[in-house]
């Protein structure tokens, strides 16, 4: 009897331990089941992070974009340009304007403007073809080489230069040796509205608007911090302005790369070739109506 009672005990004993085995099995699964669910929330967090970066830098590319802006010069002749062309015009020939203002006692901020304006900042027809930058027509007395553009009237004679620099000189003589200019040098240097009126005034440009599009000019790229520079105003370069010097510096060396001056015997065909250009996209780009080029010409290739 007692040995039937042990043995009851046992098999009780035994089938209390296998119905406990399922529970263990079951608490382990769980921090499985908890663990898969922390690296799924993990991926969609960094998924989330990178749209949302994709959409910052997308923005800013945009932003970017819009801070080049395009706008028509219109003088001697009509020329697209950017305002970073404009920049580059500015940073290239201000020592200049500065030095003939220091010479001659004309404001570097209405040099600079009428050199933009006359130029196209160096992009228009009569820069490229003969180096002219402030449209000086020949007049009597002008023993250099000329080239003939339509202005007021149709082929008209326009001055030739070897170099830009001769351009900015001959303008400051100009100014300088003839009557009907002496009235603006007897305006203060500084005063640049006043120099843009003038100069309307005593019959440089038929364009009742020159004064204002000077003015625009030199206000909008301050310009005459350069008078101000050669007047010694308490003039301070900031840091954001030396910045873009430099910024400006780096990018004038790359556009000097990516011009070519004619060589005698040169073609526009040939300069195409050679640049793998289209002959009429190297005439867009200079600004050219015929296929007339001139030795010592320098032609945009970029």
């Amino acid at each position: 009897m007692i040995k039937k009672i042990l043995l009851l005990l046992t098999i009780i004993t035994l089938i209390g331990c296998n119905a406990s085995k399922p529970v263990i099995v079951t608490t382990k699964k769980a921090p499985s089941k908890t663990n898969s669910e922390v690296v799924r929330t993990s991926k969609r967090t960094n998924s989330k992070s990178a749209t949302a970066n994709k959409s910052t830098a997308s923005k800013t590319i945009k932003r970017n974009t819009k801070n080049s802006q395009t706008e028509v010069i219109v003088s001697t002749s009509k020329t697209i340009v950017t305002n970073d062309v404009i920049k580059l015009y500015v940073y290239q020939f201000k020592e200049i304007a500065m030095a003939n203002m220091k010479q001659y006692g004309i404001p570097a901020s209405i040099i600079l403007a009428q050199g933009i304006l006359e130029s196209g900042a160096g992009r228009g027809d009569l820069a490229t073809r003969s180096n002219n930058h402030f449209g000086i027509k020949c007049h009597a007395g002008w023993t250099g080489e000329s080239v003939n553009h339509d202005d007021d009237a149709a082929q008209e004679c326009f001055r030739k230069y070897d170099s830009p620099a001769e351009s900015f000189q001959d303008h400051a003589l100009f100014l300088t040796s003839r009557s009907r200019y002496a009235k603006l040098f007897e305006y203060t240097k500084g005063d640049y509205k006043a120099w843009a009126r003038g100069l309307r005034a005593a019959g440089y440009a038929t364009d009742p608007k020159y004064p204002d599009k000077l003015i625009s000019y030199i206000d909008r790229y301050n310009l005459h911090q350069y008078d101000s520079k050669v007047l010694d105003i308490n003039y301070v370069l900031s840091e954001d302005h030396l910045v873009e010097e430099l910024t400006l510096e780096s990018r004038n060396i790359g556009n000097a790369l990516a011009s070519y001056v004619v060589q005698k015997g040169d073609t526009l065909y040939s300069i195409s070739k050679k640049f793998e250009l289209k002959v009429e996209d190297l005439k867009q780009k200079n600004n050219l109506t015929d296929n007339t080029l001139s030795i010592g010409q320098r032609l945009v290739v970029n």
